[in-house]
């Protein structure tokens, strides 16, 4: 789609390509759960951001860990992860509907804009809310458009294995 200002590559988001301070997003669920998806390419890279969202969301009657959310981890001198809580609960065999919350992601990508400029980075992500979230890339892409893109916030978004 021309005109959003998101930058479409092939590859792995968790490896973000560029120089400069880069933040990768991507969406987390609002029940503490990490274990599928892309936080698995995190994970593999960086302990800490699993660490750091597992504290949150178990330390949660005490902070601000909610839907809409977003939690920053640095994990590099110049790279740090967002934490972004777009997601209600996960998907089961017997859930019906998917589990992503447009709104949700949209007021994280707000909190992802602020610490973007406050840091002068670079956004990196996956097709976020888009995989086991179930989302449609149709909702999330004017999302971050919005957000990040229409505030001259560099976005690249990475399609693996494409």
């Amino acid at each position: 789609m021309v005109g959003t200002g998101i930058t479409y590559v092939r590859g792995d988001a968790s490896t973000p390509q560029g120089k400069g301070v880069k933040i990768i997003a991507h969406v987390c669920n609002d029940l503490g759960g990490w274990g599928k998806g892309f936080v698995l390419a995190l994970s593999r890279r960086w302990p800490e951001p699993e660490k750091a969202y597992r504290a949150w969301h178990r330390e949660r009657a005490k902070n601000d860990f909610a839907l809409g959310a977003a939690q920053f981890v640095q994990v590099e001198p110049y790279v740090w992860v967002a934490n972004l809580v777009g997601q209600r609960g996960m998907r089961t065999g017997r859930s019906t509907g998917v589990p992503v919350r447009y709104e949700a992601i949209d007021a994280a990508l707000g909190l992802l804009a602020v610490k973007a400029e406050e840091l002068g980075a670079s956004v990196h992500m996956p097709r976020i809310g888009c995989g086991l979230a179930g989302g449609k890339w149709a909702r999330v892409e004017p999302l971050i458009a919005e957000r990040l893109t229409a505030r001259d916030i560099p976005v690249t978004v990475y399609d693996f294995g494409a």
